[in-house]
């Protein structure tokens, strides 16, 4: 049975390579494949890497998304084209070609092994929230904490491309 329709945020980060064609490559990925729908698309924004701090900038953004996928089968498709665009596992905090987190699944708590939701470190990370803070600005984390509080526009994150370089749409229309 397919899942209601629920409110996802992806938060999507690359630093080896062409960093904007990756993010880009993802999104277009995402929005292609049966189930997930993009409705709105940060900017994109460099940032300091974050755990190990010994390897390039990254560029990130969030993406907010209908999905009528299950938690484990959104998991699958974003593994599944982080694969495709050549994500290497080697090391935890490895720079990479793509990384695609899911940050929220509607307002679900989810704790497996192979999953967290909310993502464990949503509220440590700026690079995350600031782009959360830009398309999502009055969300309600499921903890109760706001995205606004939690979000701090004068941290490390700079826009480096202030338009997302795909259409914003309404939820369910497709380009």
């Amino acid at each position: 049975m397919t899942p209601s329709p629920v409110r996802v945020y992806l938060g999507l980060g690359s630093n080896l390579g062409e960093r904007a064609t990756h993010l880009t490559g993802a999104v277009q990925l995402l929005d292609a494949s049966p189930g997930l729908t993009i409705t709105r698309a940060s900017s994109i924004y460099e940032t300091a890497p974050w755990g190990d701090e010994e390897q390039p900038a990254y560029l990130n953004m969030v993406l907010e998304a209908t999905a009528e996928l299950a938690p484990g089968e959104l998991l699958a498709l974003s593994q599944c084209i982080e694969n495709t665009m050549g994500r290497e596992r080697t090391r935890k905090w490895a720079p990479r070609v793509i990384d695609i987190d899911i940050l929220l699944y509607g307002e679900h708590i989810i704790k497996a092994a192979e999953l967290q939701v909310p993502h464990p470190h949503l509220s440590a990370r700026q690079f995350v929230l600031v782009p959360l803070l830009e398309i999502a600005p009055d969300l309600l984390l499921p903890d109760g904490a706001r995205v606004a509080e939690l979000a701090d526009p004068s941290s490390r994150c700079v826009v480096w491309y202030a338009a997302a370089p795909w259409p914003q749409r309404h939820r369910g229309e497709r380009a």
